[in-house]
């Protein structure tokens, strides 16, 4: 079935089906994003948005299944390894993706979990790197979960946003992106900073990264 096909079949779903069909397609990006419309299926069910708690109720789901789905990458990673780079589907897909989420998690530390979970087109490897890389599973699952909430609730203000014309609720929402979009920001030259300071300080042992250290 066309990816396409998928979408049209997901939008003429009733509005509990339109949710579990969400739900699973986020899931299934969020282990193969290359190849599975999650974030598209978002911005339909964001469309179908008409209350507050019909916007809890989409980004809890959003949340939940796109991490549980980044857990079972990570997983796959941690049991295949570097290895994995060298596979079809990543190599039919590209393989500067995983170089430059890896080059990120390097630089960066656990906070390139974060920031590598909402930058489109890293993401989709981000979870199956960092278990490649033997990142703790604790560390993992916190930065990605903070990364997943801000991923998904970005598109679905944005929609509610645009579909209310910036007024009313939509004035609010708009806001809420915005100040999202700040504090990436803020995180990101934060974050930017820290490896400058880290660059300038030799570490004690120039091969080892504490932060990516696996946990006993």
């Amino acid at each position: 079935m066309a990816l396409s096909n998928v979408l049209d079949w997901l939008q003429a779903l009733p509005g509990p089906g339109l949710l579990a069909g969400t739900g699973l397609l986020l899931m299934g990006e969020g282990i193969v994003g290359f190849v599975i419309p999650g974030n598209a299926a978002l911005l339909i069910a964001a469309a179908a948005i008409g209350s507050v708690t019909d916007f809890l109720v989409l980004w809890t789901v959003a949340v939940t299944c796109s991490v549980a789905g980044n857990v079972v990458g990570f997983v796959i990673g941690r049991r295949v390894g570097p290895a994995l780079r060298d596979t079809r589907l990543i190599r039919r897909h590209g393989t500067e993706r995983w170089d430059r989420a890896t080059g990120l998690l390097r630089n960066h530390g656990s906070g390139a979990l974060f920031v590598g979970r909402v930058i489109p087109f890293v993401r989709d490897v981000v979870p199956a790197v960092a278990g490649a890389a033997g990142v703790p599973y604790q560390m993992f699952l916190v930065a990605v979960s903070a990364g997943a909430a801000v991923a998904t609730a970005l598109p679905i203000l944005f929609v509610v946003a645009v579909a209310r014309g910036m007024r009313g609720t939509g004035g609010v929402a708009g806001a809420t992106v915005g100040g999202i979009l700040v504090v990436l920001v803020v995180a990101l030259k934060w974050r930017k900073r820290r490896g400058r300071a880290r660059a300038q300080t030799p570490p004690d042992n120039p091969g080892a990264d504490p932060e990516l250290e696996p946990a006993d």
